[in-house]
């Protein structure tokens, strides 16, 4: 079995690694990868983005499967050119990589399909996404309507942040050609999760939930970032939320997506805020999200394998099922300095011994002319510590990530703190 993943970062590094568990003698080939997926196979020094390069790459190699882990080339239509050829990929076509790709088809798709979702106005100039936002008042969420690395995103608890927010992306460029679209939308109130789905574009295969902690400091402070950490699983998520949003949110999509000639098949991620009227979408994502996959894979027994496999072959997944470890995960990212607005690379970095139920996921390194582990960077590592409780798993994330020395290095030491606070909430009751 060989298997060609696409992509070079923490979830990356996850991905080849539970593979690896599920078929030890699996031939992982990782284009780009980086230091942590060489010790798990052979990388490739070629960018995701390199359309043409990764095909012919996978017509060389003839993989069994390609993985597309990021965004980016999905939205430029890898796994439809890869499609061409005759390889078998798990992920969507650029058409259905548009529900992530672009929120204001997202919202346009869900709108028509009643999937529950925030209200939006979409805008391409400053005048009327202002006026929008005042139509809404505050607080307020502006998005940035294309792929903006997880950053496009800001809640505005005032007016004149929502307007400071509304001139950066359409006037000042901040997000490129991402913000040049935005969505002006309502805000809603509650706690956000998490939930994967594998999916053949009919039949709906749901992962365990994950809550993502997006802010730079601990206590949910300081700007947002791509993601500093991740837990799961979340006492939230029970079976009839997940069944919910498998009947109301999942499915509608993917027959909306159908409907519209762009049928998904791959990885469907629903960000999900639970208020007090149920679930609704906050986005999509159309691959695996980054850290939740570096928290939610070591807790999953069954083969990861079987389904992409399945879905990839064109078989479905009919009869397909998860099985999960009644353990905990915690995932701590270590950053560099600087991060997120100018990441420093180029840091030495000193690794500690590797630990029993500790993964150390390599999220952005690299080696340097002289052949020393440096940080190539903003998340250069994603620690994921597997415990019979959260508090443990906590503990022992933080103090693993905290024992990875480079110079300026940021992490949280609080990853989980919501669910601890439920379930210390909840002996006292």
């Amino acid at each position: 079995m060989r298997v060609l993943i696409v992509g070079g970062g923490g979830r990356e590094h996850a991905l080849a690694w539970k593979l690896t568990q599920d078929q030890p003698s699996i031939e992982i080939i990782a284009a780009p990868g980086n230091p942590g997926l060489a010790t798990l196979g052979r990388c490739v020094a070629m960018s995701a983005d390199d359309i043409l390069g990764i095909v012919a790459l996978a017509m060389q190699e003839k993989p069994n499967l390609v993985v597309i882990g990021p965004e980016a080339p999905l939205a430029a239509g890898l796994a439809d050119a890869l499609r061409t050829v005759g390889i078998p990929v798990f992920g969507p076509s650029r058409g259905a990589a548009r529900i992530e790709s672009s929120k204001a088809f997202a919202k346009s798709l869900m709108r028509e399909a009643g999937v529950p979702t925030a209200r939006a106005i979409r805008c391409i100039d400053a005048p009327a996404a202002k006026r929008a936002a005042r139509d809404f008042g505050a607080p307020v969420v502006i998005k940035a309507s294309g792929l903006a690395a997880g950053k496009g995103v800001i809640v505005c608890s005032t007016i004149a942040e929502a307007d400071a927010a509304i001139d950066s992306m359409l006037r000042d460029d901040t997000f490129g050609a991402a913000g040049r679209e935005v969505l002006v939308e309502e805000f809603m109130e509650g706690e956000e999760l998490s939930l994967f789905a594998i999916t053949d574009g009919t039949t709906v295969l749901p992962m365990l939930a994950a809550q993502d902690h997006k802010r730079l400091l601990d206590g949910d402070m300081g700007p947002n970032t791509g993601g500093m950490g991740a837990y799961a699983p979340v006492s939230l998520s029970s079976d009839a939320l997940v069944a919910d949003a498998v009947e109301r949110v999942f499915l509608p999509t993917l027959d909306a997506l159908r409907a519209a000639g762009a049928p998904f098949s791959g990885l469907l991620y629903a960000g999900l805020m639970l208020t007090a009227q149920g679930p609704k979408v906050v986005e999509f994502n159309c691959r695996f999200g980054d850290p939740e996959t570096e928290a939610i894979l070591p807790l999953l027994e069954s083969s990861l394998l079987e389904p992409l496999l399945a879905v990839a072959n064109g078989s479905g997944l009919a009869g397909q099922a998860l099985k999960w470890s009644s353990n905990h995960a915690v995932t701590t990212v270590v950053a560099t300095a600087g991060y997120p607005d100018s990441p420093r690379k180029g840091s030495r970095i000193e690794l500690p011994p590797r630990e029993p139920n500790v993964h150390v996921f390599h999220a952005g390194t690299a080696f340097n002319a002289a052949g020393e582990l440096v940080t190539a960077g903003g998340r250069v590592f994603a620690v994921t510590a597997i415990a019979p409780s959260l508090a443990e798993a906590q503990r022992e994330s933080a103090r693993a990530a905290g024992a990875i020395d480079f110079e300026g290095k940021q992490l949280r030491r609080d990853i989980g703190w919501r669910e601890l606070e439920r379930s210390a909430g909840a002996t006292r009751d």
